[in-house]
């Protein structure tokens, strides 16, 4: 489960901001890649920090209840990265520059980030990667589940736009139902046309 250690490492519990960073969006063929920049506060309630982990192990009723919390207690700010953008620079880059959208969107800079990965995003104050961050460190899975509930409910909104792909249940993620889809009625506009498979059936038509 995560903890407060590397948070506490860097100053946290002497009044420094540590922002946790995640991104959520990476592996799907639609929609934006969308980051979380969270700073939580130095007292997080006891229910919160043993409720919070890596979004994709708490249920989905749970994190949209988190993330609503998480709005009220703690600083938050999203950051994106649009699907052209995604095209444009690959989408490894384009996770790294929501990110720093992300971070650029709080009141002011923390006095140090921990971010999930393996690489950093050049960031305006000190960072450390956290390899699997979003299941050790409380703030970036305070990020993860913030992120993951925004890109979710941008989601459904597309999926009202452009239906078809099932991207209210999906996500914009390569699913069966998504690729029948892909097939059946061609790419959007919001599909990745750089990832392999929108690209091997523009390609193919």
């Amino acid at each position: 489960m995560p903890d407060d250690r590397r948070e506490t490492a860097l100053g946290a519990r002497e009044g420094r901001r540590i922002a946790g960073l995640d991104e959520v969006g990476r592996g799907p063929w639609a929609g934006p890649v969308v980051a979380a920049a969270v700073v939580l506060p130095r007292r997080l309630p006891s229910s919160m920090r043993r409720a919070l982990d890596d979004s994709k192990r708490v249920k989905p009723p749970l994190r949209r209840e988190l993330a609503a919390s998480l709005l009220e207690l703690a600083e938050v700010s999203l950051g994106r990265a649009e699907v052209a953008e995604i095209d444009a620079l690959n989408i490894l880059e384009a996770s790294h520059l929501a990110m720093q959208r992300a971070l650029a969107g709080l009141a002011s800079p923390p006095d140090a980030a921990l971010v999930d990965g393996n690489r950093l995003p050049a960031l305006p104050c000190p960072a450390e990667a956290v390899v699997g961050g979003d299941g050790l460190s409380l703030s970036i899975a305070a990020a993860s589940i913030v992120a993951k509930v925004a890109r979710d409910r941008e989601m459904v909104e597309l999926a009202s736009r452009h239906p078809g792909y099932g991207w209210e249940r999906n996500a914009g993620y390569g699913t069966a139902e998504h690729r029948a889809g892909l097939q059946q009625l061609g790419p959007s506009a919001q599909h990745r046309r750089s990832f392999k498979p929108v690209r091997l059936l523009l390609e193919a038509g």
